[in-house]
């Protein structure tokens, strides 16, 4: 499970729930720390001797003061440093140091984005960003342009300047992200939509999702397979011959995959689970985290009954706490509970899809693994 920079559409957005946010500090995006950064070389590259920290205008109305961490200048040039920090967020990106550099370069040229050490290159199509540029997104670049500009525009100078943006470590950190799957090479992604990171949010992660499923479309695959942890990933990976490229990481947000995959379809989708929460997502549950739904140990009770168990296997079903007792009861019977489950879910998940215009022609199929990854439950729609 990975852990990263708030509202990634590149791939590492925190994604984790947690505690409730409201008594949690707020922290900044890698965009909003390289547009502190930005303007400050610029107002240093213009020989203007600018306050530290320096204030930036970001999305929503807010104005942010950021500390500079380091500054130097020579011919043409000025970089500027800012140090990420993400307030309570657990933030791969927290304590990185985001280093731009601004360049004068020739009239008319206008501002140019270009990716320094440790800043990521797309490499594939289906991102808000073109094959071959630099993995800075689209808003960062429109906030950074701007705190440019509020420098030029005031200092009544030309803006004609490479902007090159650096993270040093920023090719390890991006390990810890979904980078490498969507095809962003050679380290993190600048992000952050509003500039703003909130503690533990789910957004990230939900657009990262629908990130996964735009480069699955644009790559041409048929066939992507979501799933809601690792044990499942590699399961359905084995099992359908999939890519990296076609396996999209879940989680617990099905609502947030399968609402967005019924409005940009693929020909085939299989879903990915441990028992416990594909027996959640076959009662109709969409968020399968802990906090928002519960397994229902009478769905999978009557479920037992159909399937034509003891009153002995009943009773014992009744009494447990879990839906892996539940599962391990039902095997040691030798009764298909899984596959019950499966079919149960096939039926919720065709049906969420169904809410889309271009869904119906989509091909579904339910698999369940257990800990071990062994393959226990199978279901096609």
């Amino acid at each position: 499970m990975m852990i990263n920079d708030q509202e990634s559409i590149f791939g590492h957005g925190e994604g984790l729930r947690g505690p409730d946010s409201a008594n949690l500090r707020r922290g900044w995006t890698t965009g909003a720390c390289a547009a502190a950064a930005a303007k400050a070389a610029t107002e240093g590259l213009l020989g203007v001797i600018f306050p530290d920290p320096i204030t930036i205008d970001l999305p929503r109305g807010i104005r942010q003061p950021f500390n500079i961490t380091a500054f130097e200048f020579g011919h043409k040039w000025a970089r500027a440093s800012v140090r990420k920090d993400a307030g309570d967020d657990p933030d791969v990106t927290h304590g990185a140091l985001i280093v731009c550099e601004v360049r004068i370069t020739e009239p008319g040229s206008g501002i140019r984005f270009i990716a320094g050490s440790g800043v990521g290159t797309v490499t594939r199509p289906g991102l808000p960003i073109s094959v071959g540029e630099p993995a800075i997104s689209p808003g960062p670049r429109k906030y950074i342009k701007e705190a440019i500009e509020s420098v030029t525009e005031r200092e009544n100078k030309p803006c004609n300047f490479d902007i090159i943006i650096s993270v040093p470590g920023g090719e390890k950190l991006a390990q810890k992200t979904l980078n490498e799957r969507l095809g962003i090479k050679g380290g993190i992604s600048i992000l952050g939509t509003t500039g703003v990171v909130i503690p533990y949010s789910c957004g990230a992660w939900i657009a990262s999702i629908h990130r996964g499923v735009d480069v699955a479309r644009a790559a041409g695959l048929t066939h992507i397979a979501a799933a809601t942890g690792r044990t499942s990933e590699t399961g359905v990976k084995d099992l359908h011959q999939l890519s990296d490229q076609a396996i999209i990481d879940m989680g617990d947000f099905a609502g947030g995959f399968l609402k967005y995959l019924s409005k940009n379809p693929l020909p085939r989708v299989t879903i990915a689970g441990g028992f416990a929460k594909i027996a959640k997502l076959a009662r109709g549950h969409l968020d399968l985290h802990s906090k928002r739904s519960q397994i229902d140990i009478e769905y999978l009770v009557t479920s037992l009954s159909t399937l034509g168990a003891s009153d002995e296997i009943i009773n014992e079903a009744k009494m447990s706490s879990s839906g892996a007792e539940i599962l391990l009861i039902a095997q040691k019977a030798k009764l298909p509970l899984a596959n019950l489950v499966a079919v149960d879910s096939c039926k919720v998940v065709i049906q969420t899809l169904s809410s889309g215009d271009h869904a119906s022609g989509i091909s579904v199929d339910v698999v369940i693994f257990d800990r071990n990854g062994v393959l226990v439950g199978h279901a096609n729609g």
